[in-house]
């Protein structure tokens, strides 16, 4: 979730500050939405406050756990079970289920291999097809668009086309994220897709996985002389390309400045307090965290704010969450852009990832970060200003929220 990045603090083990997220172990969720990068961000931060602000408040726990009722679990399976196990299965389990045992679905153990994943994806590498996937109104599994250059779109994968069967399992009543599994894998194996188009055509292909580098940002000029800036994820590169951007910016003299965050899972915390920095003035409020109502630390602008005065639009959508949250609120609550599409996901927390032995990572929930206005948005999302839902059966290339937008800054 996911999410997502980590910069090493100054004690015995490096620790890594996120906002919120969506990502899973190898695969990112598009909350909302339902669409998954196969092969395909989230809530990361960067420097964490001082040691005061890890005094938590289960201070109640003892220093250490009797443990003689897991030694007896494990003499019992050891003695009793009928089945194959090992000490790493065991391990995770138990460090699982201390993670699970806080009720908090954000705070969650790692082990190697999924924290290789995850840190992966963060990062922009990627290992799959490269197609964006979702269930349409009929419950078909549906490709929505796919990554330029990547395998799906050398193979000639289409939007609207259905996927009905992966590998020759039939894809129907298949849960998304089983299918996104089944689809996703290492570089170089192959997946084979037996497709659907225009429901009269059944074509078959076979794609040979790849790695894939997608960068987090993405920017044109659209017709009218408006700038659009696209941020996927907040990753590493997220702060230099935005900058990169929002100079060309200024430089064509662009009228107003689409801001896309929907379908942005989250990312670095210092890369969401740069880019809203590009419209903000220095020393601008952009976010306070919190544990229970103490306020451990505020985040403010830095920087030129290179976009300053330039009428803004940030869309938002159901799958807009963390660190795209921060910013939409940032810029909102600071009267420097309105927002438009839908009620963004609601991830109003804050996780530390601490690196365990052996590459295993757990990540928890050490704070509350609220917005300029001082509000907490978990469960409850940002609305936006202006509500443009876009159609269940929406034909390709059409975007009504992005027309909205546009239109609205055309004025």
């Amino acid at each position: 979730m996911d999410h997502q990045s980590y910069v090493a603090k100054s004690n015995k083990k490096p620790r890594r500050r996120r906002g919120s997220g969506l990502i899973k172990a190898g695969l990112l969720i598009l909350a909302g939405l339902g669409l998954f990068w196969l092969g395909t961000a989230f809530g990361r931060g960067q420097l964490g406050p001082d040691a005061i602000f890890h005094k938590t408040q289960s201070a109640n726990l003892p220093n250490k756990l009797d443990l003689s009722s897991v030694q007896q679990v494990y003499g019992d399976l050891r003695s009793s079970y009928d089945g194959k196990l090992t000490t790493d299965q065991l391990l995770d389990g138990i460090k699982n289920g201390l993670a699970q045992a806080t009720g908090d679905p954000y705070t969650e153990y790692f082990n190697p291999s999924a924290a290789k994943d995850l840190n992966n994806e963060l990062n922009g590498t990627l290992q799959g097809i490269g197609a964006e996937l979702k269930t349409d109104s009929a419950g078909n599994l549906t490709i929505t668009s796919t990554i330029a250059g990547s395998p799906a779109d050398k193979a000639g994968l289409k939007a609207n086309d259905i996927i009905a069967f992966i590998n020759g399992t039939s894809t129907t009543n298949m849960p998304i994220d089983q299918a996104v599994g089944k689809i996703r894998g290492p570089s170089g194996t192959k997946v084979t897709l037996s497709i659907i188009r225009g429901k009269t055509q059944d074509l078959s292909f076979t794609i040979t996985r790849a790695n894939i580098t997608i960068p987090s940002v993405t920017s044109k000029t659209l017709t009218g002389n408006i700038g659009y800036l696209q941020i996927s994820q907040f990753a590493p590169d997220t702060a230099g390309l935005a900058s990169k951007a929002a100079d060309q910016f200024k430089q064509a003299g662009v009228k107003g400045i689409i801001l896309d965050l929907r379908g942005d899972g989250g990312g670095f915390l210092d890369a969401a307090v740069n880019v809203s920095s590009l419209w903000l003035p220095s020393g601008k409020t952009i976010l306070t965290e919190r544990r229970g109502d103490t306020i451990v630390q505020t985040y403010s602008s830095t920087g030129t704010a290179t976009l300053q005065g330039i009428p803004t639009v940030v869309l938002i959508d159901g799958g807009s969450a963390s660190a795209s949250e921060i910013t939409a609120a940032a810029l909102h609550d600071n009267k420097v852009a309105t927002l438009m599409g839908v009620t963004s996901f609601g991830k109003g927390s804050v996780q530390e990832v601490d690196n365990l032995p052996g590459g295993a990572e757990i990540k928890i929930t050490i704070a509350h970060w609220y917005t300029p206005d001082g509000k907490n948005i978990s469960k409850q999302g940002i609305k936006p200003d202006q509500v443009v839902k876009l159609p269940d059966n929406l034909p390709a290339g059409q975007d009504p929220q992005l027309d909205a937008a546009s239109a609205f800054l055309a004025k």
